[in-house]
């Protein structure tokens, strides 16, 4: 049995790009945005990549068992429209507060979440064109880093133009 659990230490089995460890990294992330009084905005963006990595992570599980015709985007935008759906039934949403027309909370939602797949889907394709990664931990760095690239942009919008 010592022997087994060693051996997993040692040779640990593959791990997916949105890990359940990142995803409740995230989940701690979005808690704490709420409590320190983070706009909404930046929120809807980080809550997102959350959503982006739940529904990447649940259709490599679901691939194991059943492969359908555009399975991940189905799912991917099946997660983000039970969510806002859901935050609108129960109230989640503060509709004081606009950008465009939009709720904070569900544009950052909408744009956070399409960047995380834009950038999802270049970076596989970067990766399956040069057949490897450019540097350890690149899916992580270009997922985390778009999203905070995006929250900056955000916030220069909402600072200094809105």
């Amino acid at each position: 049995m010592i022997l087994y659990i060693i051996l997993g230490l040692m040779f640990p089995p593959m791990v997916s790009a949105h890990c359940p460890l990142c995803v409740a990294g995230a989940a701690a992330g979005l808690t704490l945005s709420r409590i320190l009084g983070i706009d909404d905005s930046i929120t809807g963006i980080w809550l997102a990549a959350f959503l982006g990595a739940i529904a990447f992570w649940s259709d490599t599980a679901l691939r194991k068992k059943i492969s359908l015709p555009f399975q991940k985007e189905i799912i991917y935008i099946l997660i983000f429209v039970l969510t806002i759906a859901s935050f609108y039934q129960f109230n989640l949403v503060v509709k004081m507060s606009e950008i465009f027309g939009i709720h904070k909370l569900t544009f950052g939602m909408i744009v956070g979440g399409s960047v995380f797949y834009l950038v999802d889907l270049i970076d596989d394709y970067l990766i399956k064109k040069n057949g490897k990664v450019f540097f350890p931990y690149q899916r992580i760095v270009v997922s985390l880093g778009s999203v905070a690239i995006l929250s900056l942009a955000d916030y220069i919008l909402i600072n200094y133009f809105i």
